[in-house]
């Protein structure tokens, strides 16, 4: 399988290539960036790490990498400005990413290929693309809060003291201030973490605070997010890629199946596999926590309108 990634020489788009690399599971990694000497740089710097990682092929170039890709991964997008408001942030890189839907469906993708959006706003982003492609709906997938989920999991199993991987919590909705924790199916090692001794509605509350606030944590501390991100997108690729259909809080645009939502690209419990979203499932949650992911969409839906008015 080949991944190319768009945005391949920044911060995201390289700690993603560098997960997927280490992960050794996808034949070819290209990385595409307009600053062509970053990109190439990446890759080679990935490459001198080949022979202990995986037989894989590591290159760099443009958009003549997108015929023969399996998966297109765009992380490319511009950073907030001192007093920028969030809407005119959200047009800069509406802008951006409307540019790259138009080379990438220029340079003629596989009709097999899924594409994976991980540029900010990723869920308005998401609809766009899902709608600019002359591609199935069900292959365009949001990276959503697949992110904001492993982040929430490891700031619960820090908090404990616990193992990380046996702490299962997910967050649905709009990968933004919107996000919705769903502590009603949150396990620990397959124990309610609500009955977890030491555990009350104020660490709830604080745990999901710093959750929301992560992401302007690492960027104050080290200038921008990489690391969980690029793990946070080989999770999703390696799902297509394996066609594992792991259960998945990805984004993508809903048709009314789950919770009533439509006409927008918001995360709920996904199946990912090789076609992309493969199904997607409405599990049980608490009745706030449902309205509070209705109103997610709504959030989001209002936002897309204001957008859809802009470019079309």
């Amino acid at each position: 399988m080949k991944v190319s990634i768009i945005g391949g020489g920044g911060l995201v788009g390289s700690c993603a290539g560098f997960a997927l690399q280490c992960g050794g599971i996808v034949r070819e990694i290209a990385l595409l960036d307009v600053n062509a000497d970053l990109a190439g740089g990446q890759a080679l710097d990935m490459l001198h790490g080949g022979p202990s990682t995986a037989d894989q092929f590591i290159t760099s170039g443009g958009y003549d990498h997108i015929p023969s890709s399996d998966v297109i991964c765009i992380t490319a997008g511009l950073r907030r400005q001192p007093d920028e408001s969030r809407l005119d942030l959200i047009n800069r890189n509406t802008d951006l990413f409307l540019t790259i839907l138009d080379e990438v469906k220029a340079a003629g993708p596989k009709s097999s290929a899924i594409v994976v959006v991980v540029s900010n706003p990723v869920d308005i982003l998401t609809y766009l693309a899902a709608h600019r492609l002359d591609l199935p709906t069900k292959q365009v997938i949001g990276l959503g809060t697949q992110l904001d989920s492993i982040r929430f999991q490891s700031l619960i199993a820090q908090d404990l003291g616990l193992q990380p991987t046996q702490t299962s919590a997910i967050i649905l909705g709009e990968h933004g201030e919107s996000m919705v924790p769903i502590w009603s199916s949150a396990t620990v090692n397959g124990l309610p973490l609500d009955q977890f001794p030491g555990w009350n509605a104020n660490k709830a509350n604080e745990l999901f605070t710093r959750t929301k606030g992560s992401g302007a944590e690492v960027i104050k501390k080290k200038g921008g997010a990489g690391f969980a991100v690029g793990i946070a997108i080989r999770d999703v690729i390696h799902s297509v890629a394996l066609d594992s259909q792991r259960l998945l809080p990805v984004s993508s645009v809903q048709d009314g199946k789950c919770y009533g939502l439509r006409d927008v690209s918001i995360s709920v419990p996904t199946v990912v596999g090789r076609c992309g979203v493969v199904d997607r499932h409405e599990i049980s949650l608490w009745p706030k926590e449902e309205q509070q992911l209705k109103r997610s969409g709504s959030v989001l839906r209002q936002t897309l309108q204001t957008v859809l008015q802009r470019v079309e």
